[in-house]
């Protein structure tokens, strides 16, 4: 899996689907939890679901909690600042150290 927590990503599917801003820029998200056992991503702001949360002691509250659910790794991608998109990602080695790569303009992410 090429996604990293920390990164940034452009959603490739669903009702989030690389949407521009008012200045025509691609929007763009923060990935918070990478599952590479089950090849899913937590983004930011995306997937949003509602939790049922029971109260675990006594005087604490419960009730209903927004959470960003998981989604596919394969439906985001690294995002490019020199490209301006989500590309894809190669791999190279830079002082015996292995870094990624945009696939396009080789710029290191």
């Amino acid at each position: 899996m090429n996604i990293k927590t920390g990164d940034t990503v452009v959603l490739l599917t669903g009702k989030y689907e690389e949407k521009k801003d008012s200045n025509g820029k691609v929007l763009t998200h923060k990935v918070i939890a990478v599952s590479p056992k089950e090849n899913k991503v937590i983004v930011e702001g995306v997937n949003t679901v509602h939790k049922h949360v029971k109260p675990r002691r006594q005087g604490e509250q419960g009730g209903i909690v927004d959470t960003n659910g998981a989604i596919y790794a394969c439906k985001v991608a690294l995002y490019c600042s020199d490209c301006g998109k989500g590309v894809r990602v190669k791999h190279a080695e830079k002082d015996g150290k292995k870094i990624r790569v945009c696939a396009k303009c080789g710029k290191e992410l």
